[in-house]
């Protein structure tokens, strides 16, 4: 497409669409700060408050216990390209600077327990004196109120999956639940969460007034289940799980292959599904009463039956064969890729969704790129994490006016700091002092 032409090697060079836009981010793990991290990525000024000296607990959860350069691969793919500020919210002089930044910010976002903000005097009441026009987010588990916030539990990604039933529609039937290995809720939530903070955001330009938004972690993945519901509530029948086969379209599912490794195929489509039953070689099974009619294929004994002879012509095939069958015939085929083959996909790289990021801090790494494009104002990973606060005396300078005797002080009184001597929370051995401070970004 011309529109596109250069797009990746250009993208940089162009403002993002939320560019001049300021969120505040008090939020830890995954489900808080995934959310303004969508909003950088978009051009947003995020700053990211962490309690010094140990920061964000993501800080420390690490595949295998492995990091790179002092710092996790967890925690650089969900908070790049924030600024980041270590402010002690316990203290009151702390909780004023706050307040401060909230009266020239734009969004403020919170991932912690029930009635904490309100213990440290910046609930939304509070910041809504400073600020009428904010958008204040709270989310987390459960919600504010209802039973399980009244009860104060705790909560995460598997435990989300758990308590929604999406781990139980997930798992294959017969079989003991399966937790998905990526954090399906933290992620999802945290959109969902910004789809909220858009459409406040949308209100205030219309009306001038911000809002107040609350959410559940565990909520937001239900809406992401789709069928069940009305299913379970009119027909009364349990939804079971069903591994790989989707019942909503027939065929669909996964298929073992003759070089042992996996191709995903869908035909549900009449012209779909003509193209499969001939890349079988068995184009009369168009025709047969159990399977012309999708809502024919889709009644249990027809649908195992389907599948079963799929099963067995996937066999004799390999995945690649099958893939460029469903090319020639016109159906959904594709073998099952692995992290490493997403990584080095030249087709990934060559649009930019997975790209090398060169930080000046941190060196050069792969990461994800943000999956929208834009011709006009283009998504971006502009720089990586940074130490916990390591851009204190730029925010506290350059956004609210501290001379640097004021800073100081603030340093003196705790209510600023800086890292602790700690993996995840420090610099890397080989920092000079001075590469990716934001003066020099």
């Amino acid at each position: 497409m011309t529109v596109f032409k250069n797009y990746a090697e250009t993208k940089n060079k162009k403002p993002g669409p939320l560019s001049g836009l300021r969120v505040l981010e008090v939020c830890t793990l995954l489900f808080g700060p995934a959310g303004p991290s969508f909003l950088a990525g978009l051009g947003a000024d995020v700053i990211k408050i962490e309690l010094p000296p140990a920061g964000d607990v993501t800080r420390s959860l690490n595949p295998f216990g492995w990091f790179y350069k002092e710092q996790g691969p967890m925690f650089m793919h969900i908070n790049p390209d924030k600024y980041y500020l270590a402010l002690d919210l316990h203290i009151d002089m702390a909780q004023q600077i706050f307040k401060e930044l909230c009266a020239k910010a734009d969004v403020v976002e919170f991932n912690l327990r029930p009635a904490v903000t309100n213990r440290w005097n910046i609930g939304y009441e509070d910041i809504k004196k400073v600020n009428p026009g904010i958008i204040y987010i709270e989310k987390n588990g459960f919600g504010q109120w209802g039973r399980y916030a009244e009860e104060d539990r705790p909560s995460n990604d598997g435990a989300a999956q758990a308590l929604s039933g999406y781990a139980w529609m997930s798992s294959f039937g017969g079989q003991p639940p399966l937790k998905q290995s990526i954090w399906i809720c933290d992620v999802y939530g945290a959109m969902m969460g910004e789809v909220a903070v858009m459409a406040a955001l949308h209100h205030r330009k219309r009306t001038g007034k911000g809002q107040y938004i609350e959410m559940s972690q565990s909520e937001n993945i239900m809406r992401a289940m789709g069928w069940v519901w009305p299913y379970q509530q009119v027909t009364r029948t349990h939804a079971e799980p069903s591994g790989n086969r989707d019942q909503c379209i027939c065929p669909a599912d996964t298929f073992l292959c003759k070089d042992g490794t996996f191709a995903a195929l869908a035909a549900p489509a009449p012209d779909e599904f003509k193209g499969l039953c001939a890349a079988m070689g068995k184009p009369e099974l168009s025709g047969d009463a159990r399977f012309k009619e999708h809502t024919e294929r889709l009644k249990t004994e027809n649908a195992l039956a389907i599948l079963k002879i799929i099963a067995d012509w996937a066999v004799t095939k390999t995945a690649d064969e099958i893939e460029k069958l469903g090319i020639k015939h016109g159906f959904a085929a594709t073998r099952l890729h692995t992290a490493k083959d997403e990584c080095e996909d030249p087709h990934r790289r060559a649009r930019g969704a997975v790209k090398e990021i060169d930080d000046p801090m941190y060196g050069k790494y792969v990461d994800h790129e943000i999956p929208i494009n834009m011709s006009k104002t283009p998504p971006k990973h502009r720089w990586t994490v940074r130490p916990v606060g390591f851009d204190n005396d730029y925010i506290m300078s350059k956004i609210l006016g501290r001379s640097q005797q004021q800073i100081a002080e603030l340093y003196g009184h705790g209510v600023l700091g800086k890292w602790k001597d700690q993996q995840g929370r420090r610099p890397p051995s080989d920092w000079d002092g001075q590469s990716g401070c934001i003066l020099r970004r």
